[in-house]
Parts: structure tokens; C-alpha cells; sequence
């Protein structure tokens, strides 16, 4: 497909951020195209319900990416389906190369290209994805009311989550690969005083188990001792991390020792132009509702950061 020579605005990925900043590019009028390499609407489609967005008591993570998707498709936002392997700044124009082989000149973009949470690599995690595993403990705590659930994960996200979950289900297990938690003490001293939350140390799982109805226990192994024993539980909330796609993060721009782009309030970067939203960027929290917002501000700050350019006679017009 013939591309145009110059676009107003470059998204990057096609999660809840990227999908919301094409809708207001487009509102504000703007020559926009969006750059996904996978399925519209990102992790979020691979989640199996969504109960906390607002004005939407209960959708699946598909439907919800769909509708995404198909508002945005409703302002004719062009899709690119390919992968983004570098950013290039420019003085007046910005080059987003993709794997393709072509190169996209922008005048301004908006990457939103997310992350990933990290996995175990163990049987039964990837099969049990949203049948018992999950890793936001916000998004599908409440499935697990009155269940007896474990979180792995040493870090202050596990530990928060062990917290949260305390007061949904009726036992948490909050399993550790050391002897001592990463986490900060003041969540360490709550865990330890929080009576619904049960913790094993120096412990691994080794595979998740289930049946047709979803997880019915975790495996794990000691790993001072080498033994070995399946523990009853319903649920499987994982925390060993994340990894932020800043690989696309151009050279100069500033990110956060773990990764993450860092932005002013209208979530532009460190280099003029290039603006950054959702998951990728250093903020709260990652939840569905943040990154469209988080998209919604990245485009309109976009789209008048290009105007003024335009009015000031800055920018090559196509």
C-alpha cells in the first residue's frame, strides 16, 4: 500500500493507548496512521474479562479491543500491520523505520508500543492464561472471591498484590524463589501482620496444574532442600516482573533506570515531538483505563504541537 510521503502523527502499537490516541488524532484532524505489529488492541485481547472499565460493567478483553479498534476504525485511522525497529529524530521530521523495509516520515509520534509481563517458562502457565493465571492482580482479583489463590513474586508488585488479594480471597499464598523479599519493609512488615496471607520462602513452582474447569494446583520445589509437592489453589497471579519495549527508546531520550520513557504532563519526551503513552511510559500504574487516558493526552498534545509548527511555517508540508 502507497504511504503517504509526510504524516501529522506516527502511533506505535495498537494497545488501549495507541488506539485511543487514534481516535483523537483523527478528531483533531490530523494525516495520522498507526503501526501495529500483532492483533489490534494489544495484551488487553488476550485477557479473559474486563470488569473494571468505566461504563462497561463486564466485556472480554477481545470485545473490548474490538470496540477500540472499530471506533478508531470509524475515523478512517490507517493501520499498518508491521513491526516499528527504530526511531529516528529529526530537526523537522521524525523517520519511524519498520521491519518492512519502508520508512514513515512524521511530524510528530506517539509511541505507545506497551510491555510485557514477564513469565515463569513453566507447564501449564501459557495454557492457563486467563483460566486460573493470571498476572494483574486489579483486573482479575475479583474472579477469584472466596478462593485460595497464590501470588509468585518477591518484589514491592507482588507484595501489594498478595495484599490486595488478602481481602478477596479466603487464602493467599505468596511463594519467593529467596529467603527475604526485594519489597520494600513497610509492605514486607503489613504481609508479614496480614493473617490471610501464608508465605513460602526458598520456593519455586515448577509447573501449573488444571483440569477442565481451569487451575487446581502449583507445583513447586524447595530450592534449598530439592523437595517437591503440589499445592491446592484456584488461582495463579505472577510477578517476577516487567519488560518495557524500550528498545524503540532512540538514543538521547531520557528513560527510568528500569526502562521505562519518561515524559512531562502532556507526555512528551525528552526529544520535541516524540511523545510517549501507556504501558512504556514511567507512571502509576498499568491498567487499561490509565493508558487510554494516557493516549487521549498524547494525542492532543500531538496534534497542537504540530499546529504550532505548521503555524510558524516549521514544518515541510507533504
Amino acid at each position: 500500500m502507497a504511504q503517504k510521503e509526510i504524516y501529522d502523527v506516527v502511533i506505535i502499537g495498537g494497545g488501549p493507548a495507541g488506539l485511543a490516541a487514534g481516535i483523537y488524532v483523527k478528531r483533531a484532524a490530523m494525516d495520522a496512521v498507526l503501526v501495529e505489529k500483532g492483533v489490534p488492541g494489544g495484551q488487553v485481547c488476550i485477557t479473559k474479562g474486563v470488569e473494571n472499565y468505566p461504563g462497561i460493567a463486564d466485556i472480554s478483553g477481545f470485545d473490548l479491543s474490538d470496540k477500540f479498534y472499530q471506533h478508531a476504525k470509524s475515523y478512517d485511522l490507517e493501520t499498518i500491520p508491521d513491526e516499528v525497529t527504530a526511531v529516528e529524530p529529526g530537526s523537522e521530521l521524525h523517520s519511524v523505520r519498520l521491519a518492512g523495509g519502508e520508512v514513515l516520515k512524521a511530524r510528530s509520534v506517539i509511541i505507545a508500543a506497551g510491555g510485557t509481563a514477564k513469565k515463569l517458562n513453566v507447564p501449564g502457565e501459557i495454557e492457563n492464561f486467563g483460566k486460573g493465571v493470571s498476572y494483574c492482580a486489579t483486573c482479575d482479583g475479583f474472579f477469584f472471591r472466596g478462593k485460595v489463590v497464590c501470588v509468585i513474586g518477591g518484589g514491592d508488585t507482588a507484595l501489594e498484590d498478595a495484599l490486595y488479594l488478602a481481602k478477596i480471597a479466603k487464602h493467599v499464598y505468596l511463594i519467593h524463589r529467596r529467603d527475604e523479599f526485594r519489597g520494600s519493609k513497610i509492605l514486607q512488615q503489613r504481609v508479614f501482620s496480614e493473617p490471610s496471607v501464608e508465605i513460602i520462602f526458598n520456593t519455586v513452582p515448577t509447573s501449573i496444574l488444571s483440569d477442565p474447569f481451569g487451575v487446581r494446583a502449583v507445583a513447586l520445589q524447595n530450592t534449598v532442600t530439592g523437595d517437591t509437592k503440589e499445592l491446592p489453589v484456584e488461582g495463579v497471579f505472577i510477578f517476577v516482573g516487567f519488560s518495557p519495549n524500550s528498545v524503540l527508546a532512540p538514543e538521547g531520550m531520557k528513560i527510568s533506570e528500569s526502562g521505562y520513557i519518561l515524559t512531562d504532563e502532556k507526555l512528551e519526551t525528552s526529544i520535541p515531538g516524540i511523545f510517549c503513552a501507556g504501558d512504556l511510559r514511567q507512571n502509576f500504574a498499568k491498567q487499561i483505563v490509565i493508558a487510554a487516558s494516557e493516549g487521549c493526552i498524547a494525542a492532543l498534545a500531538s496534534a497542537r504541537y504540530v499546529e504550532e509548527k505548521k503555524a510558524r511555517g516549521h514544518l515541510k508540508t507533504a
